[in-house]
């Protein structure tokens, strides 16, 4: 049975009102218009480039019509057109529990705002969140599914909630080794995660605009490191606020599922491409996962998934399930120390 923390869940919400943004495209560099809709229930998060011709214009959000992953993650529908920058908006739509929504933008990248989703997380709860009176499914996790590319890697294993739990690694002295693990929730996600910005780094920032990225980029909507040191005049928000931009460009990219995920992510060094590519391995394999009705599994109705909610993960090694504990990252030695502090393992577990 899910947590009293979870009980948004149980059915489809949408906004009570519409939205309006003005903003920049961190990467094209262009002004652009966005306004979120209302939406009825089993639409689903749609989008619509209004500078392309009707019939044309339309984006569905899953996992299936990611079509790039350098920097941002870009939807593309089958005209060929793209949508870019899409992590955060649906990132603060799934820490919210929103599931249905319009979006319109006049451009081909959604505003990046402050560089966070805490401007889209601030508009949508003054909107108001109205539920719908649908019942939701979840996608539950009934066996792990990893996948690896070079030093990065990144997993879903069972588990009672949506906890995630990523480390980075950057030599930069003001980032260094960093991990953070928690449960998401509408409470945790607006106070813990949806604030922290994005970052880049001034060596590479010449580089990136003359292949026609970043272009929008400044210190008014991301955390910009200078020579190893945060140059932003305000500082940080969080000590850790680069990890926490990292677990909310997870739970954006791991909403592109077809339902709210149940189950841990936990990741080294993660980007957009390997999060895309670790949905696309868990879509494939059918026994990996199930749909269920989330009435069901927050009143227990649920038979034959007990054993598979244990949060066994690749080796039998049982990890946390805590849904109350949330652990602060802080500069560590070695990733593999950083993620046996923050699940609470001891030298004798498995990792």
């Amino acid at each position: 049975m899910l947590n009293q923390d979870f009980q948004h869940l149980r059915e489809q919400h949408t906004i009570a009102s519409p939205i309006a943004f003005v903003g920049i495209g961190l990467h094209s560099g262009r002004r652009v218009i966005m306004r979120i809709l209302p939406a009825g229930a089993d639409t689903g998060i749609s989008f619509t480039r209004r500078d392309l011709p009707e019939g044309e214009n339309r984006f569905v959000a899953l996992w299936n019509r990611v079509d790039g992953t350098e920097l941002c993650t870009t939807l593309s529908n089958r005209h060929g057109h793209h949508l870019a920058t899409v992590e955060h908006l649906l990132s603060a739509f799934s820490g919210l529990g929103i599931d249905n929504a319009a979006v319109a933008v006049d451009g081909p990248e959604v505003p990046v705002v402050d560089g966070s989703a805490m401007p889209f997380v601030s508009a949508l709860i003054n909107a108001g969140i109205r539920p719908l009176g649908t019942p939701r499914d979840l996608l539950v996790i009934r066996r792990p599914v990893r996948i690896q590319q070079g030093e990065s890697w990144a997993e879903l294993l069972p588990d009672h909630t949506l906890r995630v739990t990523v480390s980075i690694d950057f030599h930069q002295q003001d980032i260094g080794l960093q991990c953070l693990s928690m449960c998401v929730s509408p409470n945790t996600y607006s106070r813990e995660i949806a604030s922290a910005r994005t970052f880049g780094f001034a060596e590479n920032v010449w580089q990136l605009r003359r292949r026609g990225l970043a272009l929008g980029g400044s210190v008014k909507n991301a955390i910009l490191l200078e020579n190893g040191r945060v140059a932003n005049m305000e500082g940080l928000r969080f000590p850790d606020e680069f990890v926490r931009h990292k677990a909310l460009d997870a739970i954006g990219d791991l909403a592109l599922a077809p339902a709210p995920i149940i189950g841990h992510y936990r990741a080294n060094r993660p980007g957009h491409r390997l999060n895309n590519d670790l949905l696309r391995l868990l879509m494939s394999d059918e026994r990996s996962w199930q749909r269920v009705a989330a009435a069901d599994l927050l009143d227990g109705k649920i038979n034959g998934l007990d054993q598979a909610m244990m949060g066994l993960g690749l080796d039998g090694a049982a990890y946390t399930t805590d849904t109350s504990r949330t652990v602060r990252s802080e500069k560590i030695s070695t990733w593999r120390e950083a993620l046996d502090r923050v699940l609470g393992r001891t030298d004798g577990d498995t990792l």
